[in-house]
């Protein structure tokens, strides 16, 4: 039997999988923010289906997105990134990765850890959105917005409030699975 899923990722093996498995997941590791933070940071201006193609060599480039190992890139290893075909090799987007490493870290100092701070935002409990169909979700929200200048200020670069929404759903703060979607009810 068939399982009906949300319809932008219909049609990919890769993306289907994504969505099953991933997408919508409430996240409370770091570690694993921190990867959504960047992969959505490379893909602002792109579709999601090219980032995640490359998530791999994003994994191997950067160092299993560790970011106390990305905080202390050097220009060696920023000419070794924007060499690197596996990857977007974006200089801006390289460069923010390895601020937002910077930044990420400061904000652990201060909250105790990433999750806290960023699940303060929910109040520590995912968003239960009921769209009907994907297409219906908006690609901002005021809480994106509040988000992405809250994380501006403290010298994250590439978060604008799409990208900061795009990384809620990926995290789970917000379930924005269509409600016919087999994941709807489970995340």
């Amino acid at each position: 039997m068939d399982k009906h899923r949300c319809g932008w990722c219909e049609g990919d093996a890769l993306y289907e999988a994504y969505h099953d498995e991933e997408w919508g997941v409430p996240v409370k590791d770091d570690a694993i923010l921190f990867e959504f933070l960047i992969l959505e940071t490379f893909q602002a201006g792109l579709s999601w289906i090219t980032v995640l193609r490359k998530r791999n060599n994003f994994r191997l480039a950067f160092d299993n997105f560790d970011y106390k190992k990305i905080a202390k890139y050097n220009p060696k290893k920023i000419d070794e990134l924007l060499s690197n075909s596996g990857i977007i090799r974006n200089k801006l987007k390289i460069h923010a990765t390895i601020s937002n490493a910077q930044a990420f870290m400061k904000v652990q100092e201060e909250f105790g850890s990433f999750s806290d701070y960023i699940w303060g935002f929910v109040d520590g409990s995912p968003i239960r959105n009921s769209w009907k169909s994907y297409k219906d979700a908006p690609a901002t929200t005021p809480l994106s917005d509040t988000l992405s200048k809250d994380l501006k200020k403290r010298g994250f670069k590439f978060v604008g409030s799409t990208v900061v929404y795009a990384h809620m759903q990926a995290t789970g703060m917000v379930n924005d699975h269509e409600v016919s979607c087999f994941r709807y009810n489970e995340v």
